[in-house]
């Protein structure tokens, strides 16, 4: 029974730090998300959360909170504390200094400067440590980050709206608008919280985007605080700096076969990446990606890039929006993939949440 009391008043806490982590869903990057509770004597005494990245981390705003109050107390937090000095001094030392006897984690952190380091350092010093309560919800708070830590490569998130019958534009490129404008918002809501938006030159050609955030459309007001930086595909590097996308100021990221000739502004980055057939290496793209410290990449392209990701498996989630709408036979398709002649070739998705937004209805998959 004391068992399980225990196990109970640590999950009950572990929650209170996921919903303060969450409130830096759209700032914190690309550092991960991350809350704390202090807690003596069954008392929350200090709690706290990781704004923005080179701002203070969860352990030390709770820690602050808590003051004298931390002596004795058990800290919460849902990741491992970090060892290392980075924009910031190591959270694990401020743990030490403050007198808490025990420490619970959600997850290991899988960065190589921490990866149980820190745990080790706790229990050497005397304290009690308890890891992997609510891990799961810990971890799929920061995916991306847990991505990018453990392959290389940021979490690849494609976004698609179609019709009933599976259409995302008319013959002609028409598709404005095919959903509704609540659901045009909860994309907003994906953008804001991504590091990057991944597109095309096509694209960009095709609608002249602006690629950045409305705020207006986005109800927390975290997100003020950063645009994701836009990455664009351009093989041939055709495209100029006079397209709508590089003039919001927010930072543009272009990937192309060969050298621009154009001269772009400074918060325009250019590489040049292998091309293979005719087409930028997408294994190389996320490399890069991964590189550029991306967590979360939001895919807002056509059906061409959607089917090469998919069919090279560069993707991990799928969100489609489906509008209660037909568009016909000649429209143009959800994404290319390879003919299948087989019902055993079509593949099942793993459909994780389901939901009307307006008269659309939104799908999460996961690979």
């Amino acid at each position: 029974m004391v068992v399980d009391s225990v196990q109970a008043a640590d999950e009950h806490w572990m929650q209170l730090a996921l919903r303060l982590a969450e409130q830096g869903v759209y700032t914190t990057q690309p550092n991960p998300r991350v809350g704390c509770v202090l807690v003596r004597q069954g008392q929350l005494v200090g709690q706290g959360f990781h704004a923005r990245a080179g701002a203070a981390h969860a352990e030390v705003n709770a820690l602050h909170m808590a003051g004298s109050q931390a002596v004795g107390a058990t800290c919460y937090v849902t990741l491992e504390p970090c060892c290392h000095t980075g924009r910031t001094p190591p959270c694990l030392d401020k743990l030490l200094q403050a007198g808490v006897t025990r420490v619970v984690i959600g997850a290991l952190d899988s960065n190589p400067c921490v990866a149980g380091q820190s745990v080790s350092r706790l229990e050497a010093a005397g304290i009690a440590v308890t890891v992997g309560i609510l891990a799961t919800e810990s971890r799929a708070l920061n995916q991306g980050f847990f991505k990018r830590m453990e392959q290389g490569t940021p979490w690849i998130r494609l976004k698609l709206a179609c019709s009933l019958d599976g259409k995302i534009a008319l013959a002609n490129g028409d598709s404005k608008w095919i959903t509704g404008e609540l659901a045009r918002e909860d994309v907003q809501r994906w953008r804001a919280q991504s590091c990057a938006v991944l597109t095309t030159a096509q694209t960009i050609r095709l609608d002249n985007p602006k690629m950045n955030v409305r705020f207006a459309e986005v109800i927390d007001q975290g997100s003020r605080q950063r645009q994701p930086v836009t990455v664009i595909l351009d093989t041939q590097a055709m495209l100029t700096p006079d397209w709508a996308v590089f003039q919001q100021g927010q930072q543009v990221v272009l990937l192309a076969g060969k050298p621009y000739t154009h001269v772009f502004a400074e918060h325009v980055s250019c590489y040049q990446i292998p091309v293979i057939n005719q087409h930028l290496c997408l294994e190389a793209a996320m490399e890069l990606l991964g590189e550029l410290e991306f967590n979360e990449v939001l895919v807002e392209a056509g059906g061409i890039l959607a089917g090469e990701l998919w069919q090279s498996n560069l993707w991990d989630e799928l969100i489609l929006y489906q509008a209660p709408k037909l568009m016909g036979a000649d429209a143009r398709h959800l994404m290319n993939l390879p003919l299948l002649t087989q019902m055993d070739e079509i593949p099942t998705l793993n459909c994780v949440d389901q939901r009307r937004i307006g008269c659309d209805t939104r799908f999460r998959f996961l690979r």
